[in-house]
């Protein structure tokens, strides 16, 4: 299948099964996010993925009791960095210029630019920018379930604040941006499965300015 093909055929799963996901699925999904693009490559987001059973449960309860999160294989969880700084940029900077064999201060300047640009706009505009930055991993992983015809459902809906309670991302100057229950569809009780997929005609969607 293309890709446009398992788009079309994903939808958000409402009801899941408990099957495995096999590893070989799980990792391609997850080098899928890792391989999503960000902005200078920055990549100001780690994923958190949880199967154990306890620990959903007690996610479930913070996401407002949706079953998704106990009745999926695993739960993926996008936590973005809280702000940015010299020390993160540097070594994510440092380490890329090492890996392409560049001196370590070759990057030094840009990194600088990049902080005098950020630094005035205050933590609260960093910490968005660097969660919009988890949305493009976020929308990479949920393609690549789809290609390995694994069952993906976006979900804002949980308590940011005690999800990172729960996960300690607070001392990690992280924060929870958005999850990922992935899966098998419960076809057999799943309401929304048979349903028509609809989409904004592409006519209204895409506007060609010639």
């Amino acid at each position: 299948m293309t890709l446009l093909d398992s788009l079309k055929w994903r939808y958000a799963t409402k009801k899941m099964n408990g099957q495995k996901v096999p590893q070989e699925k799980l990792d391609y999904i997850l080098e899928a996010a890792r391989y999503a693009p960000s902005s200078s490559g920055l990549q100001p987001y780690k994923i958190f993925v949880i199967s154990d059973k306890k620990k959903l449960e007690q996610i479930r309860e913070i996401a407002f009791n949706q079953s998704q999160i106990t009745d999926c294989s695993h739960l993926f969880v996008w936590a973005a960095w809280d702000s940015y700084s010299a020390d993160r940029v540097g070594e994510v900077l440092l380490r890329t210029s090492r890996e392409r064999g560049l001196p370590d201060k070759s990057a030094e300047d840009y990194k600088n630019s990049l902080l005098s640009i950020y630094e005035p706009l205050g933590k609260e505009w960093q910490a968005d920018r660097c969660a919009r930055q988890a949305y493009i991993s976020f929308g990479m992983a949920i393609a690549a379930a789809a290609e390995q015809k694994v069952d993906a459902t976006p979900m804002e809906g949980f308590d940011n604040a005690k999800l990172d309670e729960f996960l300690g991302l607070n001392a990690l100057g992280l924060k929870s941006v958005v999850i990922l229950p992935i899966g098998y569809r419960d076809e057999a009780n799943d309401w929304l499965v048979n349903l028509k997929k609809w989409r904004t005609p592409k006519e209204e969607f895409v506007m060609f300015l010639d």
